[in-house]
């Protein structure tokens, strides 16, 4: 099946480039509310499962033994820029266990802001592990680990005894299995496991709901959907879309990006779970599709486009969402 356009962008009058994708929008049952494209299609979820990978670390007392609140929960559910309060805090969480950035194992990173990383290139740094986006989500490993008194070393490994919690938690949320044959490792060197679209948002459904879940776990993860509401910024950073959105609506809404065109959002009023891929693996078109999604099922008068400017600012197009995709996401049709 191919899937249809969702995203389009404007240069003057006319449309100057096509995304391709699939959306799909169920409850906590997994029953399907909308779907554009092919949503039974498995996809690599990258780092929109950041808020699931974080459950163990709740539910296992870790974050509370280490004392975090919801500035450090909301980093280790983080894809952050790396700003220096994202760098602070996770240095931060290590400290607490005992570690420091040497038992990083996600990998070096040039920070995405660039004002962050001007800063670095100013001051003669490297950008370390500790500036990888994944080094929140990492600390919270490291510290999973410490607490259930399991050396660190090589976490990121399937077999490693903390890694293995993160992978029991995202197959028992999503109800999928999760056999070697759909693994593969992420850019921060964990396992990544392709899902079909619609059980990652039945996953983020259970995750924003508590349905389904015994009360545990749905208590970790109301927790940490809070600590992301309520911490914004942590989770993303400055001009960062989970950051305006989650910041406008509160707690309306949980919203998480990931790699290639993935995007998950969460609507707890509504008790609902959206997933969306886009097929060439644009972060701009995820954006803006992800904005679709907000303004059918949360705000009308959200805006779903972004301007396309020239160097100097001046606006001469538009990133929007194809014809006819809000109003599918909205009235539970189909685009084709």
């Amino acid at each position: 099946m191919s899937n249809p356009v969702v995203v389009e962008v404007t240069r003057g009058p006319l449309v100057e480039s096509r995304h391709r994708g699939a959306i799909v929008v169920v409850d906590a049952s997994g029953r399907r509310r909308a779907a554009i494209g092919d949503v039974d299609a498995a996809i690599f979820p990258r780092s929109a499962v950041k808020a699931i990978q974080a459950l163990p670390l709740v539910e296992s007392g870790a974050a509370d033994r280490y004392g975090f609140d919801s500035r450090e929960l909301a980093l280790a559910c983080a894809s952050h820029s790396g700003e220096l309060l994202h760098v602070a805090t996770a240095r931060a969480m290590l400290a607490a266990a005992g570690r420091g950035e040497a038992d990083l194992e996600c990998g070096p990173q040039i920070p995405s802001s660039r004002a962050a990383a001007e800063a670095l290139v100013r001051a003669g740094v490297d950008p370390g592990p500790i500036f990888n986006n994944c080094s929140g989500k990492h600390a919270g490993f490291i510290c999973l680990a410490c607490h259930m008194e399991v050396d660190p070393r090589g976490y990121v490994e399937p077999d490693h005894q903390a890694m293995r919690e993160v992978t029991a938690a995202i197959k028992g949320m999503t109800d999928t299995r999760l056999g070697a044959e759909m693994r593969a490792i992420d850019g921060c060197s964990i396992p990544t496991f392709a899902i079909p679209l619609d059980r990652l948002a039945l996953g983020i459904a259970r995750l924003v709901t508590g349905e389904g879940l015994a009360p545990k776990r749905a208590a970790a993860a109301r927790r940490l959907v809070a600590a992301c509401q309520a911490e914004p910024f942590m989770v993303a950073g400055t001009r960062r879309i989970e950051t305006e959105a989650m910041g406008r609506y509160g707690s309306r809404l949980f919203i998480k990006g990931g790699a290639e065109g993935v995007c998950c959002l969460g609507f707890p009023d509504l008790g609902l779970g959206v997933a969306l891929k886009c097929d060439d693996g644009s972060g701009r078109a995820s954006d803006i599709a992800a904005r679709a999604v907000i303004a059918a099922l949360l705000d009308p008068d959200y805006p779903p486009e972004e301007p396309v400017p020239t160097r100097r600012g001046r606006p001469v197009g538009a990133m929007r969402p194809a014809e006819g995709v809000v109003a599918a996401l909205r009235d539970g049709t189909g685009v084709n």
